[in-house]
């Protein structure tokens, strides 16, 4: 084509700014076939030109711990500024088949997964059957037979979950998922091997710690210092997902940990989400810990039902709930940030990490009987739900850490959710250093915000309210949002997997 010829779009007079380059400047951004051709002042005709006037163009958001993986799901991240969406911390397995299956279907936004260890320990440990479902349900199989749980495996049955996951990462797998909070019982020697594994291949780890207390045996700074262990003990690139809900009331002194072992030059990352309260599965493990009080320091009622509002009065009120529909989602409020107080602060620490990610480990959403939403409705049903983070996670981050509260410089923050993200991955996807950047050459997934009106919607009250002060968002140059308005047809994600040789 030549260079005379009209653009296929113009983003006119917004702020553009590019966290690899330094890049802020007021300047137009020039789109063919896909990429950033062009950005300078007074470009040249195109077919779709998009007035920026006032506004934050930047790289679109990318988002490393999504669990929602669905176009619903891609809608409601859309608002949120996010242009790739990944399945790192739990992953899937097989691999190939996932990857399939997403392209049959289109997705909004791109997407990826990792090889998951925990599926692996299942099908070597009880001869789990994979099933097509989402990462979170398949957590919640086998429930029956918990030695994959709570077991440590022998050398055969270690060589079995490696060579599973080798399949996996050989099949396009951009990371291991291994969230060992789930399977306890999982011996040093397993971890060990796994992470071998990660660092023989290149390909990241994405961890969630072993242990989440307070207090000492199997405390999370016991998990955290394992994992540093991991790091230097096998070269192996380990990121801590939300590093605000594994550490607790501990973050000060995880945090602290962490930055000395990163001061040493260990591969270890991390990533956080600007809510105190989680969500999983209500059959997790440490739920049903006899010690559950004393190691968190919250009581049962502190675990609630998504779909219901009911919160947990007991232990064998949680356990029976566990046994009768173990992939129910819940929410798990443990910091208090709200009302005041030294639990603010502790989100903070963990937030603002310098060099951390923003990830939203956004969940799935589900009707009211539990099953995952998989219908194409817009707006949203009434009737789903999900964790509010799932709506409204990059978008709480810029209203409340940049513009109302100054403790994130706009442009850190707009590293922390693209530049920053993208270096976790692109070791071993190399497509991921076109993303996460906003210059010529770069893949054309742009986010166009107002600065002074971006905020999440989304409350424990109404999940599925959409963000706002996203005005315009392109993936792989096509638009997803213009002019805050949702265009429904669109289906211009791309797989993110890993490449022969990377």
């Amino acid at each position: 084509m030549s260079s005379t010829e009209p653009f296929d779009l113009v983003i006119r007079g917004g702020r553009v700014m590019d966290p690899e380059t330094g890049r802020d400047e007021i300047a137009d951004v020039a789109i063919r076939a896909g990429e950033i051709v062009a950005i300078g002042p007074d470009l040249g005709p195109a077919q779709v030109e998009l007035a920026a006037a006032g506004l934050i163009v930047a790289p679109g958001f990318i988002d490393i711990h999504a669990h929602g993986q669905s176009v619903a799901a891609d809608r409601m991240q859309a608002f949120d500024g996010v242009t790739t969406s990944l399945e790192l911390e739990v992953g899937t397995l097989p691999v190939a088949p996932w990857y399939d299956k997403h392209r049959r279907q289109g997705r909004v936004l791109n997407y990826g997964t990792a090889a998951a260890w925990m599926s692996a320990r299942k099908q070597v440990m009880v001869g789990y059957q994979p099933r097509d479902v989402s990462a979170l349900t398949m957590m919640g199989d086998r429930i029956d037979d918990l030695r994959w749980q709570q077991d440590v495996a022998d050398d055969a049955q270690v060589a079995g979950i490696v060579a599973l996951i080798r399949e996996g990462i050989e099949a396009g797998g951009i990371g291991i998922g291994i969230p060992n909070a789930y399977a306890p019982g999982a011996g040093v020697k397993e971890m060990t091997e796994v992470c071998q594994l990660a660092a023989d291949t290149g390909t990241p780890t994405f961890t969630h710690v072993a242990f989440v207390s307070n207090v000492d045996p199997r405390s999370s700074i016991e998990a955290y210092i394992r994992l540093i262990g991991y790091a230097g003990a096998t070269g192996a690139h380990m990121h801590i997902c939300h590093l605000n809900s594994t550490s607790g009331l501990d973050v000060e002194r995880a945090a602290e940990l962490l930055r000395k072992a990163q001061a040493q030059g260990l591969p270890i990352t991390v990533e956080a989400y600007p809510y105190g309260t989680a969500s999983t599965v209500v059959s997790a493990a440490f739920f049903a810990d006899p010690n559950y009080r004393t190691r968190t320091g919250r009581d049962y009622d502190a675990v609630q039902v998504v779909t219901t509002g009911y919160r947990f009065t007991s232990r064998d009120d949680l356990l029976q709930a566990a046994a009768k529909t173990p992939g129910e989602l819940i929410l798990h409020h443990f910091l208090d940030v709200e009302n005041g107080g030294p639990h603010r602060r502790y989100l903070d620490v963990s937030v603002t990490f310098p060099g951390g990610s923003i990830a939203s480990d956004a969940m799935p959403w589900v009707d009211a009987t539990g099953a995952i939403y998989e219908g194409e409705d817009w707006p949203l049903p009434e009737d789903v739900f999900a964790h509010p983070r799932s709506s409204g996670t990059f978008t709480r981050f810029f209203r409340q850490y940049v513009r109302e509260r100054r403790l994130v410089p706009l442009m850190e923050a707009i590293a922390k959710c693209t530049l920053i993200p993208a270096s976790v991955v692109e070791g071993c996807a190399p497509g991921m250093r076109r993303r996460g950047r906003l210059q010529p050459g770069a893949v054309a997934d742009v986010t166009v915000f107002d600065p002074e009106t971006i905020g999440e919607r989304a409350t424990f009250a109404a999940m599925n309210r959409p963000a706002e002060g996203v005005v315009h968002l392109l993936v792989n140059g096509a638009p997803v949002i213009l002019g805050g308005e949702l265009q429904t047809e669109a289906r211009p994600g791309q797989p993110i997997q890993r490449r022969a040789g990377a």
